[in-house]
């Protein structure tokens, strides 16, 4: 595997990939990975000649310093990952590389910028588009992963793509879970063992909330998996909502939408998790 700090160097790298007919896969990814960040990997080594992995923690994503402070850097550890599922190039520069000036771009994404993480996180997902679109233009992928556990972010940036006619194709892939039903994370790290022991409740939650959807209408089913989750004293929770999984707008009737998606967000101690499940 071939380590890159600097954007020129990655670019004459890659160049020599593309002059070759060879097809790039991306992942770009904050580090601390996990086995749902190498389920990625996997996927786009399958189905590229070429995996380019990213490793870098954005700070102009987070709109809580602490949380940024607080998030693991180990790039050696992530090195070792990298290498033992066979990716060939990481592109791990620092904040300078990437922004060597301010970048105030904006970008609107209309219904998409008022549920949810953007209503709790403001900022965050112009953030995202930011890196993400520079991302885009440094590696010129033909593909770029993303998980499902972030599904408004993977809504996002198909957005984003959209809105900017990138040539790249969006591949979302599945959230991975640990063997109790917790979505990894690299926050999971950071919970104490009693949280640790907690945290698979939200899954749980989840699982139930789906078999009731004959049973309750879409906001009662909003509020029975709240008030679930609400029995659980050391759960604070951001939001629980069910939204239509497009616009990720919520809506009345279960025939008013064509997919249906069950989203929380909540802090376990100073950690916050988020997840969700299809209803349909």
């Amino acid at each position: 595997m071939k380590t890159f700090s600097t954007i020129k160097a990655l670019r004459e790298a890659l160049s020599t990939v593309r002059n070759a007919g060879n097809t790039i896969g991306f992942v770009p990814t904050m580090g601390a990975l996990h086995e749902g960040h190498l389920d990625l990997m996997r996927r786009a080594l399958k189905e590229n000649d070429c995996l380019v992995v990213s490793i870098f923690v954005n700070p102009i994503q987070f709109n809580n310093k602490e949380d940024l402070e607080k998030y693991p850097r180990v790039l050696e550890a992530d090195s070792k990952m990298l290498e033992s599922i066979g990716c060939q190039y990481l592109f791990a520069p620092d904040a300078n590389e990437i922004y060597p000036e301010p970048d105030k771009s904006e970008y609107d994404f209309g219904l998409l910028s008022e549920v949810m993480e953007a209503a709790f996180r403001p900022g965050h997902f112009n953030g995202v588009a930011i890196v993400v679109r520079k991302l885009f233009e440094i590696v010129e992928p033909e593909t770029a992963y993303f998980g499902e556990k972030d599904f408004q972010q993977l809504a996002v940036i198909k957005q984003l793509v959209k809105m900017l006619e990138m040539p790249v194709k969006i591949i979302p892939c599945s959230i991975v879970r640990e063997t109790d039903g917790l979505a990894m994370s690299s926050r999971n790290v950071r919970l104490t063992s009693h949280e640790r022991q907690l945290a698979p409740n939200i899954y749980m939650t989840l699982q139930k909330a789906i078999k009731l959807r004959n049973v309750l209408s879409p906001e009662e089913l909003r509020r029975w998996t709240r008030e679930q989750l609400e029995a659980i004293p050391e759960f604070n929770i951001d939001y629980v909502e069910i939204a239509e999984d497009q616009q990720l707008q919520p809506f009345q009737h279960w025939n008013d939408a064509s997919g249906a998606i069950l989203f929380v967000a909540l802090f376990l101690g100073k950690v916050r998790l988020i997840d969700n499940v299809r209803i349909f």
